[in-house]
């Protein structure tokens, strides 16, 4: 299975995109994933981002999109991101990369006053209309599962639901291991998405509160994860793995932090035979 890392990582750095990227390869990672708006960035950045990675032999796999206002109840809005969405699959596949990892948002309101069931299907339409466009591209979207209470996609039924309710082969989900964690979703509940994962975020936390570190740093128990991830398969489909991290707590040793995050998760892979 290839590991990858999120280029955000390098944020705390200061430098350009290249940086990271150089730096990302020189570690060791297989692949890289881009944090990056299509609104902010003009068409010869992106083709900057493509060649370098080119020439580092470093494959983009994903790019990650938080789009809350998919489900928001005002139709301008969701119509703006809906555009702003097609942005994004239109940059991934001039960066050459595989997939969409598309954050939505959280019911409004303590699910008051606009029926839950509206922002429900606000994003299953969504969805709808963005996976068929992501197929005539040849790309994935993957759903990220966001541990927190009023988040539409916060466990493993929710997100097995919204798959099903999209019913697009081009919509799949995204495991993120410590998100799995803090929504207590034991490693066994994955089988209900066999066939329906597209990709995987790794990282620790301390099992109260969203944290993104190197694993190990946490308490997250890790193993019965990659037992469940190995055992569905889903390194011979080439579902990558990718390293998601937050500010290091020592900005100018952010490079340990990253070496640390990939030796840790190299070690926890080859454990259960997927590195």
């Amino acid at each position: 299975m290839k590991l990858g890392l999120i280029n955000s990582a390098w944020a705390q750095t200061g430098r350009d995109t290249a940086y990271g990227l150089t730096k990302t390869r020189e570690i060791g990672f297989d692949t890289v994933d881009i944090f990056a708006d299509p609104l902010d960035t003009s068409s010869d950045e992106v083709e900057a981002i493509r060649r370098h990675c080119e020439s580092l032999e470093l494959p983009i796999v994903s790019v990650a999109c938080v789009a809350l206002g998919l489900i928001d109840f005002n139709p301008s809005v969701r119509r703006f991101h809906l555009d702003r969405c097609e942005r994004y699959l239109e940059m991934v596949r001039a960066l050459g990369g595989r997939n969409l990892l598309l954050v939505l948002g959280e019911y409004v309101w303590q699910r008051e006053v606009i029926p839950p069931q509206e922002q429900w299907g606000f994003g299953v339409e969504a969805l709808k209309i963005l996976g068929k466009s992501a197929r005539s591209k040849g790309l994935e979207i993957v759903m990220e599962l966001e541990p927190f209470r009023e988040s539409l996609l916060n466990d493993v039924p929710n997100m097995k639901r919204f798959l099903d309710d999209v019913a697009d082969p081009a919509v799949l989900a995204n495991l993120d291991i410590s998100h799995l964690a803090l929504a207590h979703q034991p490693a066994e509940m994955l089988e209900s998405l066999r066939g329906q994962v597209g990709h995987i975020h790794i990282s620790d936390c301390d099992g109260k509160v969203h944290g993104d570190l190197p694993p190990g740093r946490g308490v997250v128990d890790f193993d019965p994860y990659l037992a469940k991830i190995a055992e569905m398969g889903l390194a011979d489909r080439d579902v990558v793995m990718s390293i998601e991290l937050e500010y290091s707590p020592e900005p100018d040793k952010i490079e340990a932090w990253v070496e640390e995050a990939y030796a840790s998760t190299k070690s926890l892979m080859a454990r259960h035979g997927l590195k």
